[in-house]
């Protein structure tokens, strides 16, 4: 069997994420206890306790959901003993890069939950509130989805930013641009169109501003090449060499998730168990575009006792 470690990205947070995990697993523990070191803040409490909109913060969100990923990650390690559950790849949804990058030994945990925290205040700080806005096209391929952002851009942005699935695209840019595109995504076959409660417009050129400020934290950041190659967001292929993995990560700023493509190259490179690990977000896109394939999310220590029974 061949395995794939999949990380989820925005979206996958929620008050009470990894309270439980924590509990359980000393290695979870240690997890959580570096990052808030890292980060000068108590992540976990806000994480465990809330409040909701602060933990929706990007600066936050995007941090805490590594955060939990890895510590799911640590805690199979540690459960697994001496002969831990082999995986060929991982690959990570937008932030979630980060979490398999990481899970891979080619960031350590500190710097990236730093490179992280950036990341999000960059983002955020890229594009004035309420100027952009992402919207998701169901029902409508990709490639009608491009020309649907394509016509409502005019002078302005809108492309699609994740190709998530087939029939499951999001755009991104200004928020008048994509507000023009639901209608003409509907018009091509759109069963549904409607706007994200997202706080800026990720993964389009708007986040330029973002992409320089990480281009320069990455340039200062100690890359390994990871131990197991990493499927790239923005090139749906395996890269195993720190230089490449430095820039694809700058690109995939403003670069487009390729999701779907992603999980095809993992198949056709022989992938057949993917585990998506702290989230349960992921799988559900997968089991949409390939077949006889196994997939399953690890969350809880009960998913880990699971897996492990089953190997």
């Amino acid at each position: 069997m061949t395995r794939a470690f999949i990380f989820p990205g925005q979206g996958s947070q929620k008050v009470g994420m990894g309270k439980a995990l924590a509990e359980a697993s000393a290695a979870a523990r240690a997890v959580f206890e570096e990052v808030d070191e890292a980060l000068g803040q108590n992540l976990f409490k806000l994480m465990t306790e809330g409040p909701a909109d602060e933990l929706q913060l990007t600066e936050n969100a995007q941090p805490a959901i590594m955060a939990n990923a890895i510590a799911v990650f640590r805690a199979l390690q540690s459960e697994a003993g001496d002969v831990p559950v082999s995986f060929a790849y991982v690959a990570g949804h937008s932030l979630g890069e980060y979490s398999a990058l990481c899970a891979a030994g080619s960031i350590d945990l500190a710097t990236t939950a730093r490179l992280l925290k950036l990341r999000g205040q960059a983002m955020q700080a890229a594009v004035p509130v309420g100027e952009g806005a992402m919207a998701a096209l169901l029902g409508i391929e990709f490639e009608e989805a491009v020309k649907a952002a394509e016509q409502a851009a005019g002078s302005q942005v809108c492309a699609v930013a994740n190709d998530n699935a087939f029939g499951q695209a999001v755009i991104s840019g200004h928020a008048a641009a994509v507000e023009r595109c639901l209608p003409i995504a509907k018009e091509m076959g759109a069963r549904k169109a409607m706007m994200l409660p997202v706080s800026a417009p990720f993964h389009c050129a708007l986040m330029q501003p973002a992409a320089e400020r990480m281009a320069e934290a990455l340039a200062a950041t100690e890359i390994r090449d990871p131990i197991v190659p990493l499927f790239a967001n923005v090139t749906a292929a395996p890269v195993g060499d720190a230089g490449t993995i430095r820039n694809l990560l700058v690109d995939q700023v403003t670069g487009m998730v390729r999701w779907r493509e992603s999980v095809i190259a993992m198949r056709d490179a022989g992938v057949d168990h993917f585990i998506e690990l702290g989230g349960k977000v992921l799988v559900p896109m997968i089991k949409r575009i390939v077949e006889d394939v196994d997939s399953e999310s690890i969350v809880e220590m009960s998913d880990i006792d699971s897996l492990l029974e089953a190997v």
